[in-house]
């Protein structure tokens, strides 16, 4: 059972080529791209196996810093972190820790206005690299501004 916290969404692409894609929609919005993560390649290292799992480190300073000036907690889920799996039928996933669950976990009330606008913009730009690119039949799933 997933997490409600947790979005995860299909790809119609292979792990490597979701990953690109995601790695140059979030250079495309501005965003610095502060690792790339392969934990197969890890565990091929240490002699074990592991499908295709590569964590992509992501932000922005001028939407990450005033939220760490309101909650400095939030400093442990920034910057962002994206997913990209193969389960074991050879599917591939990009999973996200939404934003708005992400504020509300550190505290960031209505008044934050920052963060308002910062959850929304960052669930919108990946639902959009999602349906503009890594799905190349289009994009049936909800709007995320209406989640």
């Amino acid at each position: 059972m997933a997490a409600q916290e947790l979005t995860t969404i299909p790809s119609s692409y292979g792990p490597q080529d979701t990953m690109n894609r995601l790695e140059a929609a979030v250079r495309a919005k501005g965003m610095t791209v502060f690792a790339r993560i392969d934990h197969a390649a890890g565990a091929t290292g240490a002699g074990l196996s592991l499908r295709p799992t590569e964590v992509l480190i992501f932000g922005n300073a001028k939407a990450g810093t005033p939220l760490m000036q309101s909650v400095q907690t939030i400093g442990l889920d920034l910057p962002l972190k994206a997913l990209v799996w193969q389960d074991a039928s050879g599917k591939t996933w990009l999973s996200y820790n939404d934003p708005a669950w992400l504020a509300q976990r550190h505290g960031l009330s209505g008044e934050t206005a920052v963060a308002g606008r910062a959850a929304p913009a960052t669930r919108t730009g990946l639902a959009r690299h999602h349906h503009s690119q890594l799905s190349p039949r289009g994009c049936d799933y909800p709007d995320p501004k209406k989640a």
